[in-house]
């Protein structure tokens, strides 16, 4: 499985492209359990620019304990996911040549995003705020 391309992948199936770094471990563990598919489809991808870099290609920023895809970052996704042209690697630098390409294969599906997810993390952040205060309570 290729790390780079699955956080590509992770960041664009979320809302405005924000994840929170507990959602991306958990996506990315879903992801890195799911069998060899998703690790032909990572390889095959990354295969397609061969010195990505997330971070020093600016695809990917850090932003309020989470991580948030860029435009460019949705503009190389979208130039991996398409239909090579030639059978070479292309590189990052080609992305802005807007071109009709035709989809490799079927994109996967953005990951569910469960209406109430704030109303569960404040739930959680509370049970476990009380688990505290009872072991507290207990060790007194």
């Amino acid at each position: 499985m290729n790390f780079q391309v699955t956080v590509l992948k992770i960041l664009v199936s979320y809302p405005d492209g924000f994840a929170v770094m507990e959602d991306l471990k958990r996506d990315m563990a879903i992801l890195a359990t799911s069998g060899r598919d998703w690790a032909d489809r990572t390889k095959r991808l990354a295969e397609r620019i061969p010195n990505l870099d997330i971070w020093s290609q600016g695809l990917v920023e850090r932003a309020s304990g989470g991580w948030r895809l860029t435009s460019k970052g949705r503009e190389v996704l979208e130039f991996m996911e398409a239909r090579p042209a030639s059978p070479e690697p292309i590189h990052a630098a080609l992305v802005h040549e807007p071109a009709a390409l035709v989809l490799e294969e079927a994109p996967v599906p953005p990951l569910r995003q469960p209406a109430d997810r704030v109303k569960r993390r404040r739930e959680r952040r509370e049970r476990r705020r009380e688990a505290r205060e009872r072991a507290r309570a207990n060790a007194s």
